[in-house]
């Protein structure tokens, strides 16, 4: 059946993000801390063990503040003598998200048929400043982050949501991402389609793969 709404997935299906260790280092030097690339490294591995952990505590601008000063305190160890308040904004500067080269094509294409789209991402309140700088939002109609929702994917709870955004049943949609867990079990219990990208990857057993978003669109078009 040819979907009404096509869920999708945010980071390693709509957009990525450059190493940020390299960008640390750059950053840090640029503010007058000389650090090496194995530090950089260590102290962005750091980061990214704690994000992982807390992120679904930045539910707001306010947390996500707060998120993040613990998320550079988190990185302190790697880099001593060097302020939070400095490591927090190389940190920020270091983070580079872009949308893949396929996903404004493919979006504004199954937009124009119709077809209601929208984001749902284990992701802090930061999903929608993402969306913004890499120049989604006007192609979406919607957006949820786990962080907001209170849930994240696998749970079906935050699939249910983000159709309630699209206004469709879980029989009219699909749900496009990269984690087979996540997105395919998570879209599966849900009661949606679900469709794994496979961005030079392999396929996945036992469900519809494709590997750019792209696409998509015959397989969506009525």
């Amino acid at each position: 059946m040819h979907p009404r709404a096509i869920l999708f997935d945010a980071l390693g299906t709509l957009i990525g993000f450059e190493p940020p260790a390299p960008h640390l280092q750059a950053e840090l030097r640029a503010r007058g801390h000389a650090v090496s690339a194995e530090t950089a490294e260590v102290a962005i591995r750091a980061e990214i063990a704690y994000y992982r952990a807390h992120l679904d505590e930045g539910r707001d601008a306010a947390s996500l503040h707060d998120l993040r000063v613990r998320c550079a305190g988190a990185m302190e160890p790697a880099l001593p003598g060097i302020p939070r308040a400095v490591i927090l904004d190389a940190l920020l500067a270091a983070l580079r998200f872009f949308a893949y080269p396929d996903s404004a094509p493919a979006l504004l294409a199954l937009r124009e048929r119709g077809i209601r789209l929208v984001v749902v991402s284990n992701w802090d309140f930061s999903l929608h400043e993402r969306l913004a700088e890499t120049g989604l939002t006007p192609l979406l109609d919607g957006a949820l982050a786990s962080a907001e929702v209170g849930v994240a994917k696998p749970d079906p709870a935050i699939f249910t949501a983000a159709l309630e955004v699209a206004g469709v049943a879980p029989e009219q949609a699909w749900h496009v991402g990269d984690t087979p867990a996540a997105d395919v079990e998570g879209a599966r219990g849900a009661g949606l389609t679900p469709i794994y990208i496979a961005r030079g990857g392999a396929p996945l057993d036992g469900v519809r793969t494709v590997r750019t978003l792209l696409e998509l669109i015959p397989l969506a078009a009525p």
